[in-house]
């Protein structure tokens, strides 16, 4: 009798991990579903979750941020998102962003914020900070290409506030528009001879089916009373444009071309230091980028 329960039990078990597998598909199943129909409305509904990761390469006018790599520079950009409904219009979320190069120091990047989604428009305010784990200068890749922050070497830190509204047409255009403000701070021991920057940005952005486009305004100049007196770069301001074009290929891939610093002012002089460029670099930077999600 004990050996015939025995084997009863024994020949239920496939069948119990049968039926807790089906109910983990299930399950997961319906978490994948929701995260589509949340990818394709752009909005989270209220009380779920969304958990988003993508990796590219660095640089590019493509970042409506107010900071910006010089699109030569190579290296990665790792970056995870979380977003989560607080209410049916309104979703909080919070990001990671890394920055890296073989062998080199790293920026990491966090963001802090919340977005207002009404169906055809949307807005969204959030606080970010980035900043440089370690004391080194970031490298120099090519010769006359720094990569730097806003063409900023001795790059150390930031803090900004961003603003991001959208504004679509229809299901297949869209106007996007940003600004952002915050403050970078230096190295000790930098060209400029300066500790703290204010920097400002504005974009706007067209997106139509696969294919989207962006043009950033960005001005850096010495916060009020920092500068040192008799310094060149106390009163100076450097104003640049960036614009950006990416088309999204069929096969999980996007192709992006455009120009960093197509127009700029504010620099005097050509003149290095024997550690880089005295000003920030402004050069005119045209570049071709292609990346494929796996």
């Amino acid at each position: 009798m004990r050996r015939l329960l025995l084997t009863l039990l024994l020949l239920c078990v496939p069948l119990l991990s049968a039926g807790q597998t089906t109910g983990a598909d299930q399950a997961s199943n319906a978490v994948w579903l929701q995260q589509q129909t949340l990818l394709k409305t752009g909005q989270t509904a209220q009380g779920s979750m969304l958990v988003q990761s993508a990796n590219g390469p660095t640089g590019g006018a493509q970042n409506a941020s107010s900071l910006s790599l010089n699109p030569l520079s190579g290296g990665t950009v790792s970056s995870s998102t979380l977003q989560y409904g607080v209410a049916p219009n309104v979703t909080a979320q919070a990001g990671v962003t890394q920055r890296s190069w073989v062998t080199q120091p790293r920026i990491v990047g966090t963001e802090v914020g919340a977005t207002y989604n009404a169906g055809r428009y949307s807005l969204g305010v959030s606080v970010a900070q980035d900043q440089m784990p370690t004391t080194t200068p970031l490298p120099r890749v090519l010769p006359g290409a720094v990569t730097g922050v806003n063409g900023l070497p001795d790059f150390d830190s930031s803090m900004q506030v961003n603003a991001r509204g959208r504004f679509a047409f229809n299901s297949n255009s869209s106007v996007l528009l940003g600004a952002s403000m915050g403050r970078i701070r230096l190295l000790p021991g930098n060209a400029l001879g300066l500790s703290t920057l204010d920097q400002k940005a504005l974009s706007f952005g067209i997106d139509h089916g696969p294919i989207s486009g962006s043009i950033i305004g960005r001005t850096i100049q010495p916060e009020p009373g920092l500068g040192l007196p008799g310094s060149f770069a106390a009163d100076r301001r450097w104003n640049s444009i960036d614009l950006g074009v990416t088309w999204r290929l069929p096969w999980q891939g996007s192709l992006s071309f455009g120009a960093q610093n197509l127009w700029s002012s504010g620099g005097n002089s050509n003149a290095n230091t024997p550690i880089g460029p005295a000003e920030p670099d402004q050069s005119r930077t045209p570049y071709v980028q292609y990346h494929q999600d796996l």
